[in-house]
């Protein structure tokens, strides 16, 4: 490929993919431990032969608490509670930021929110008359993702769902940025539509059955696109179930060929149709029906909420079942992760269902609730079974782990680190970050460093005053002990100093407002003690 020609056969003959003796990809920032020896294959054929199958299946908006796993007792996950019964489950892991496009971008360049090409949902750009214009932020030609890589290292790749990275003619569609293969939106705005009239296969338009009916909607301009509801009588196609065929399908064709695969299945829920919000004959938990919470006495969105997270979860299962038909599950990775905190949109209140537990903080918010996701690894015949893992993860380190597992080189300057020790039970060889860096830019500005059992938070961004918790006592994050420990607070400040890249369509607002400040004032005064 044009980012990473020849990077494939050099880096193969260094780097060993054997997996009962994973080392780990160093990070750019420095680590507590150094990483293991990495043992050499004896050719390169027998390193492509042990390269695993990789899918990372991504929820959008989806608390930690919403999986029975995690403590959600209002509605269960079974087929995800045996994902973690015979896998993996982590409890430290966390999202690249606290909404959809930015979060994404660490998750494909391995660079944290400080620096990646995308740092929140649409660009703010000075205009010489003093206003701004507003508009989605793109891959360019340069930027190197984690599908560019493993396409490097021999993998079909595909992606399914929601891409919001990109559009038709973009330099960042996904057939332009390693992706042998898309189907899905590439639009944030038009993925809201659980009913949609369109979708695309590669650079093909799909027509659906479906018919929508435009509404009125003052944010949807800055990215690019309509907003719309499907009215009840029109609602024939539910995409999240093509969604899931298709993701099945592609295991299935790529199964056939004599290589390995990977697959990045972006789901669209339990994300809300926002524009619903405009009409009064529906709301924004779009589902076919209620099944099984039909009967419960809950507000409808609630019952729409529980029927989105239980199509999640079959969705899932079926992509097990597949991989065991096939016979390929003892040689594939599957990793279920979030893209940030629960939502209120649509008409959700993510209380009702308690999502986030004892995390503080929902969709927008630096606190954990906003980036804490409930994370998964499951492969039978390489994930250990039944484990859980307090290591400290984010998005960024997906593009090394991935990577290491393909038995290729990550690019360098990145801020990544693998954790494919621990994905493959060699916990003692695996790595620490010394810290993980979050900054965030809509609905005013914040910051957030957590390193170890430390988080310190910053709102707003740059100027605001640091608030400090100490997470082994107090995971709710209630408790500011700023002013008991002034050393740790310089401390941070200059971490969040050092990685901050100012950049002229990223301003700092200087707004201190978050959605936790909003829905709680008392938070705000907390902060200030």
């Amino acid at each position: 490929m044009r980012k990473l020609n020849g990077y494939m056969t050099a880096a193969l003959a260094a780097l060993s993919i054997q997996l009962t003796g994973c080392g780990s990809e160093s990070t750019s920032q420095p680590a507590a431990k150094a990483p293991a020896p990495v043992a050499k294959p004896t050719t390169l054929a027998q390193a492509e032969a042990k390269q695993p199958n990789i899918i990372f299946i991504l929820a959008d908006d989806i608390g930690y608490a919403d999986l029975s796993t995690n403590g959600q007792k209002h509605f269960s996950t079974p087929k995800l509670d045996t994902m973690a019964e015979q896998g993996l489950k982590f409890t430290n892991f966390y999202a690249g930021s606290a909404v959809c496009a930015p979060s994404r971008s660490v998750l494909m360049t391995g660079m944290h929110n400080g620096r990646t090409p995308v740092r929140a949902n649409y660009m703010t750009i000075p205009q010489e008359d003093g206003s701004n214009v507003y508009q989605g932020r793109s891959f360019k030609n340069d930027e190197v993702l984690v599908s560019e890589v493993l396409k490097d290292a021999g993998y079909t790749t595909g992606v399914v769902g929601k891409w919001g990275l990109g559009e038709a003619h973009d330099e960042g569609h996904p057939n332009k940025q390693g992706f042998d293969y898309f189907y899905g939106y590439l639009n944030h705005v038009h993925a809201h539509n659980h009913y949609t009239h369109f979708l695309w296969r590669n650079n093909q338009r799909i027509d659906l059955k479906n018919k929508t009916q435009k509404v009125e909607c003052n944010y949807c301009s800055k990215f690019g696109f309509d907003g719309d509801v499907t009215p009840m009588e029109q609602r024939f196609e539910y995409v999240d179930s093509l969604l899931r065929d298709e993701a099945v399908d592609f295991i299935e064709r790529s199964a056939k060929k004599d290589q390995p695969f990977f697959l990045y299945y972006s789901l669209i829920s339990p994300h809300a149709n926002n524009e619903a919000e405009q009409v009064d004959w529906a709301h924004g938990m779009e589902v076919p029906d209620y099944g099984e919470f039909d009967g419960k006495d809950w507000p409808e969105t609630a019952k729409g909420y529980a029927a989105m997270m239980r199509h999640i979860d079959n969705s899932v299962g079926n992509i097990m079942d597949k991989l065991k038909a096939l016979g390929i599950d003892d040689n594939t990775i599957v990793i279920f992760s979030g893209d940030n905190g629960p939502h209120a949109e649509g008409g959700n209140n993510p209380d009702f269902f308690d999502s986030n537990g004892e995390l503080r903080g929902i969709k927008r918010d630096l606190y954990e609730g906003g980036i804490r996701m409930p994370t998964l690894a499951w492969g039978p015949g390489i994930v250990p079974a039944g484990k859980e893992s307090d290591h400290i993860g984010y998005f960024g380190d997906v593009m090394a782990t991935f990577a290491e597992l393909a038995g290729t080189k990550a690019p360098d300057n990145l801020d990544s680190l693998s954790f494919a020790p621990e994905l493959t039970g060699q916990f003692d060889k695996q790595a620490e970050h010394d810290y993980l860096y979050w900054e965030f830019h809509l609905h005013g500005s914040s910051q957030a460093v957590r390193q170890g059992n430390w988080k310190a938070i910053r709102l707003p961004l740059m100027t605001g005053p640091i608030e400090l918790y100490d997470l082994s006592k107090d995971p709710s994050e209630t408790t500011n002990v700023a002013a008991q420990n002034p050393e740790l607070v310089a401390k941070f400040a200059k971490i969040m100093a050092e990685n901050h890249e100012p950049h002229a369509y990223w301003p700092i607002s200087k707004s201190d407002q978050s959605p936790d400040r909003q829905r709680n004032p008392i938070f705000k005064d907390i902060a200030k003690n």
